[in-house]
């Protein structure tokens, strides 16, 4: 994998979401469309650095779950994102050293450094796949995939923060569906997404509209929008709810849900 070149790849002038949401991290591997297009968003929505918060949060909390009670050792994290504090394979491989993930993302600024994200446990192993969430096919077929993770065990699909860039011309349905269909009985589907749950018809229209000005395609959904991403498979409690409300380790302040606006599931497919 030639982590060099991608860098020659990277298109400066037009907003990625992944190197977007590594700015409202407080990261520095962005440039200065993907910081317009994140403080167009923040216009509208001045507490998404809270959402992008407690969307890792949630993660953190979520592998544990799917590592300890549900007994998966094999992750496919599509949307990946910059390497950060937490990253899958650290939080998995904290609990089961064995534990396997493939890191999926199209940005290839995440590309360049996802060596931090090959940093394996020695009786585990990582794989990145430059491909995109819009083609499954192009996940499924690749051969890292098949290389690293054994598809006649369960799978852990991990959607975090990513379906809400699929607008509703992109299929996300059936996106979806196709990933699912692919894994095995007793794989599991986990994801978070943005909503409209809480925004007044006003605010909802300066979103979009800040959306729209930001150069990145965003399509929030309402909770009822969401649900149908699980259609068939077998929710885990606590269902569908906030990202803030899903299995709770302990009390801590947090902000109110509509500020962060983020919907957390997780199910299993039966």
């Amino acid at each position: 994998m030639d982590f060099e070149a991608a860098a020659d790849r990277v298109d400066v002038t037009k907003p990625h979401p992944a190197r977007r949401y590594d700015y409202w991290l407080g990261g520095s591997a962005n440039f200065e469309a993907d910081r317009k297009s994140a403080d167009a968003v923040a216009e509208a929505f001045p507490s998404i650095h809270f959402a992008v918060l407690e969307n890792r949060s949630f993660l953190r909390r979520a592998i544990p779950y799917l590592v300890e009670t549900a007994g998966i050792r094999q992750f496919l994290d599509i949307g990946t994102g910059l390497p950060t504090a937490g990253n899958v394979h650290e939080l998995a491989q904290a609990v089961a050293p064995e534990s396997r993930v493939v890191y999926v993302d199209n940005d290839p600024i995440v590309l360049y450094h996802a060596r931090d994200l090959l940093d394996s446990s020695p009786s585990g192993a990582t794989a990145y796949i430059d491909a995109d969430l819009r083609d499954p096919a192009s996940i499924l077929e690749h051969p890292a995939l098949s290389g690293t993770l054994d598809l006649d065990r369960p799978v852990a699909l991990m959607l975090c923060a990513v379906l809400h860039f699929l607008t509703d011309e992109m299929e996300p349905y059936d996106v979806v569906r196709q990933l699912c269909a692919a894994l095995p009985s007793g794989s599991y589907l986990t994801m978070t997404h943005a909503t409209d749950d809480h925004l007044s018809a006003e605010d909802l229209q300066a979103t979009i509209e800040a959306n729209e000005r930001s150069g990145v395609p965003f399509r929030l959904r309402s909770t009822a929008e969401f649900t149908r991403f699980f259609d068939g498979l077998d929710l885990v409690s606590p269902g569908i709810t906030s990202v803030i409300d899903w299995r709770p380790i302990e009390w801590r302040p947090h902000p109110r849900k509509e500020a962060v606006s983020m919907l957390g599931g997780m199910a299993r497919i039966p």
